[in-house]
């Protein structure tokens, strides 16, 4: 039986922003392999300069960043959508294990295929040292 992820495209503004919202709550729960369902078994990732292949090196990279980014906390929102394809804009706050806080900035591009999972994320992130009273999230 194949998996499916709701809801599936094409997307409609409601339906998209859905899809958005799902994301960043499954993000906000910093648990890989949850996260990682959502995204099709041969998904293809740009993170920065990072490239990962397949939802067992999904798991593995995002083990990884919350190691290293300490109370992390995600905000999305939907940019754009069409057919099988969403845009999303982001901000979220992370501190380093010296206590640094930051805010990264970002674009991600996300392709589904017909049953509704990720089988492209492009990301584009920039990262903001900021004051933990500058925070937002």
């Amino acid at each position: 039986m194949m998996e499916k992820k709701y809801p599936l495209p094409p997307f409609t503004l409601e339906t998209a922003i859905q899809k958005v919202q799902l994301a960043e709550d499954a993000w906000n729960s910093q648990d890989p392999e949850r996260i990682s369902m959502a995204y099709s078994l041969d998904t293809e990732w740009r993170n920065r300069d990072t490239f990962v292949n397949g939802r067992k090196a999904v798991q593995e990279f995002l083990k990884g960043k919350w190691k290293k980014e300490l109370n992390y906390k995600l905000k999305k929102e939907l940019w754009a959508y069409t057919d099988n394809r969403i845009a999303v804009r982001f901000e979220y706050e992370w501190q380093d294990q010296q206590g640094q806080w930051f805010r990264a900035y970002g674009n991600e591009n996300w392709e589904f295929n017909e049953d509704g999972l990720m089988e492209k994320r492009y990301a584009s992130i920039n990262d903001l040292p900021i004051d933990k009273s500058e925070r937002r999230l």
